[in-house]
């Protein structure tokens, strides 16, 4: 993005040179775009705007999965309420996630920022001046309003109230039901093939969804299922510290200050397509 141009009205130096501009693009730290008209492309713009929002829609995911545990159904989690709030003015009860919604409504706008971004990259000739109304009120706006919403989600983040008895209350709820795909795979770990043990699994979890049974108890008393798979293992199935064996490592992995991906390979400049045209022009000379 740091690129600039002094290459004339129309991009083609006419009064000044290509060293001439790079001498002073460097002088305020800018690189000398490779190719303009009389003005940058706007492809550039757009990436920027694009990236914005990109970062407004992520904003804008965690906003809506906050709003969601926050549901009355749910309240597993919700921003944070201070005792004199109003968050109905005509049912007093009400807790509504404001600052979320906000979050969520105003990522609508940097996006369509974005749009209005893409319509700016075909100007015509050299450049016309129908992208200059809309830059002069996306740019200010989406950069302020992408600030704006990183600095409330994190003022969420610090201050949300969390409900780890309702996590654990809305899991019991399914008497033993989420566990269903572990049970399955241990079942053709223990030699049963996939459809039998599916078959299997889903008459008990049908059954527990039909008359309100538990999961586990209907499993246990299988004996198809008990004379595959000990009890141990069965036991082991619906252990919930299982599920979640890994989630520090994800954490460490997120958090981390260490790059986690591979760094792509370097190409081989002599293996490059033009490389090669090259070695073989020498050798048939």
């Amino acid at each position: 993005m740091r690129v600039g141009k002094f290459s004339g009205a129309v991009g083609i130096f006419a009064h000044l040179t290509p060293e001439l501009e790079e001498k002073i693009c460097a002088r305020l730290g800018l690189q000398a775009a490779a190719v303009s008209s009389q003005v940058i492309q706007r492809d550039r713009h757009a990436h920027y705007l694009a990236t914005l929002a990109v970062i407004a829609s992520t904003l804008d995911k965690i906003a809506t999965e906050i709003r969601h545990l926050q549901r009355t159904e749910v309240r597993e989690a919700e921003e944070f309420f201070s005792e004199k709030q109003k968050g109905s003015s005509a049912m007093p009860h009400k807790r509504n996630p404001v600052t979320l919604e906000q979050i969520s409504g105003l990522a609508r706008v940097v996006r369509s920022n974005a749009q209005a971004g893409f319509e700016n990259v075909a100007l015509w000739h050299e450049r016309d001046i129908s992208h200059s109304s809309v830059e002069r009120v996306i740019l200010p706006d989406s950069t302020t309003l992408t600030d704006y919403l990183l600095t409330k989600t994190a003022n969420i983040i610090d201050t949300m109230f969390v409900y780890p008895e309702r996590m654990l209350a809305n899991l019991e709820s399914t008497r033993g039901l989420i566990f269903s795909g572990q049970l399955l795979l241990d079942l053709v770990e223990h030699g049963v093939s996939r459809e039998d043990a599916y078959r299997s699994v889903q008459a008990h979890a049908m059954r527990a969804w039909k008359e309100g049974l538990n999961f586990h108890d209907l499993v246990l008393a299988d004996k198809e299922i008990t004379g595959r798979v000990p009890r141990k293992q069965i036991e082991y199935a619906f252990d919930l510290q299982r599920q979640l064996k890994n989630v520090d490592k994800i954490f460490a992995r997120v958090f981390s200050s260490k790059k986690t991906s591979r760094a792509p390979r370097k190409a081989d400049a002599s293996s490059s397509p033009r490389a090669k045209r090259a070695s073989r022009t020498k050798t048939s000379k």
